[in-house]
């Protein structure tokens, strides 16, 4: 008998673990590190999994069907698609942090003071930005350009990444003499030191306010709620201003 009863209790005992799925823009890659390390002091037991990627990118996922029970946004624009969709809650959308974004190159070169000397120097051959359609990065740097007046001078030299860490890798590998990329991503532990980078005036974009949502999947699931209040929490806070966030004051 005891046997028995041991065959049927280990699997419930490996299943008591909580799991957690999360769906984040791509400009979150490393600060997401930190975050769900210190999630998981106050969340031992919740086993948390992480795609990134353009947040229209993964919009289009879960449209699809992908199994994310929350969604963490470059804008707040694609998590309210997805509540206009009916696959997400709209009491759960929560705006999170404010993304900024930088010129950076890693060539010695090119000077990123200024975005008209970056674009107008005829040795800079490429330039980097995210996903013009899917990634809110992108949709920024593009803007920026425009109001400036300078995207025409641009266009001829862009390159395009799939999503801002792929952009970030042109520039850090020298495929691109610089790129418009997330500050979250230079000042990583990854590529903190690495080249010059400026941040470019937010008033020349939409603001990047990152926004939070839960999916009907993970309307089920009791952590996705914990792990959104915990985003808007102290610990989370610390993290998101280290990483160059702007954090929404409630």
């Amino acid at each position: 008998m005891r046997l028995y009863l041991l065959f049927f209790l280990l699997p419930l005992s490996a299943t008591a673990a909580e799991k957690l799925s999360i769906a984040a823009a791509a400009n979150l890659v490393y600060a997401l590190e930190a975050l769900n390390a210190e999630f998981r002091k106050a969340e031992p037991a919740t086993e948390v999994t992480v795609v990134t990627g353009a947040s229209g990118t993964l919009v289009a996922q879960i449209q699809n069907g992908a199994p994310f029970d929350v969604f963490l946004s470059a804008d707040l624009e694609y998590p309210e698609k997805l509540v206009s969709l009916g696959l997400a809650d709209r009491a759960s959308l929560t705006p999170f942090a404010v993304g900024r974004l930088v010129l950076w190159t890693t060539r010695p070169g090119v000077d990123v003071s200024s975005v008209a000397a970056v674009v107008r120097d005829p040795q800079t051959q490429k330039i980097a930005v995210a996903n013009l359609t899917t990634a809110p990065y992108g949709m920024a740097a593009r803007e920026a350009l425009t109001r400036l007046g300078l995207w025409a001078e641009a266009e001829p030299k862009i390159v395009i990444g799939e999503n801002i860490t792929q952009t970030a890798q042109f520039v850090e590998t020298g495929n691109a003499d610089a790129g418009f990329v997330a500050m979250s991503l230079v000042l990583s532990p990854r590529l903190a030191n690495q080249g010059r980078w400026q941040e470019v005036d937010a008033a020349l974009h939409s603001p990047l306010t990152q926004g939070a949502v839960i999916t009907l999947r993970g309307e089920r699931n009791p952590a996705s709620a914990r792990f959104l209040r915990f985003l808007r929490g102290p610990e989370a806070r610390v993290i998101f201003e280290r990483f160059g966030y702007r954090v929404p004051i409630d």
